[in-house]
């Protein structure tokens, strides 16, 4: 596979169908396209919802799972290949390192931080890698309209829309996927 998507979402258990739905269709689609999943190594929530679908697929899978959270978030080795790392930080980079673009479905704070940080490291010219907002449900128009928002109040820089897409379904994921990721293109490098 010579394109990787790295999947932020959350780990917590009990989500809703929607969520729960769009997580395993994801992990398929990425299997079914062709697509490498990196995600975070949980085995629990989203994650681990994504991950399965991938593998069952017949998907390649990279999880990336700081030490610390192995337990708490039971990470997944039976998922792919789970790489241990010391930080979140380092987690991030990693991740970061080993995909050509990322989607963000429905998470908590630590799936918006990892977004921001995309986000902001595309905005200073560090990366130029997509990032696409999925959901079924509206779970991101609350985060759109703040970016509309900053957008008109002056403070971000246009280009935000050359990086940030939206999608209301994984189909359309998928198809923005292929429009922004032809099939020659594959992440710079490779660390993990």
């Amino acid at each position: 596979m010579d394109r990787s998507v790295c999947l932020f979402c959350s780990a917590k258990e009990g989500l809703p169908a929607a969520a729960q739905k769009l997580a395993a269709e994801f992990g398929s689609a990425c299997a079914a396209h062709r697509l490498r999943l990196v995600y975070g190594g949980s085995g629990r929530g989203l994650m681990g919802v994504a991950a399965r679908a991938a593998v069952a697929a017949g998907g390649e899978v990279l999880g990336i799972m700081p030490r610390h959270l192995m337990r708490p978030e039971h990470a997944a080795a039976d998922l792919g290949t789970l790489v241990i790392v010391e930080t979140l930080a380092e987690r991030k980079q990693k991740m970061t390192e080993a995909s050509d673009l990322f989607v963000a479905i429905p998470g908590g704070i630590g799936t918006l931080n990892e977004l921001i940080e995309m986000l902001t490291l595309n905005d200073l010219g560090l990366q130029s890698k997509p990032v696409i907002l999925c959901a079924t449900d509206g779970f991101w128009e609350p985060f759109t309209e703040l970016i509309d928002r900053f957008g008109a109040y002056g403070v971000l820089r246009p280009s935000i829309g050359e990086y940030l897409k939206h999608a209301t379904s994984v189909a359309e994921t998928m198809q923005l996927i292929d429009a922004l990721l032809p099939a020659s293109r594959s992440a710079q490098s490779r660390g993990v």
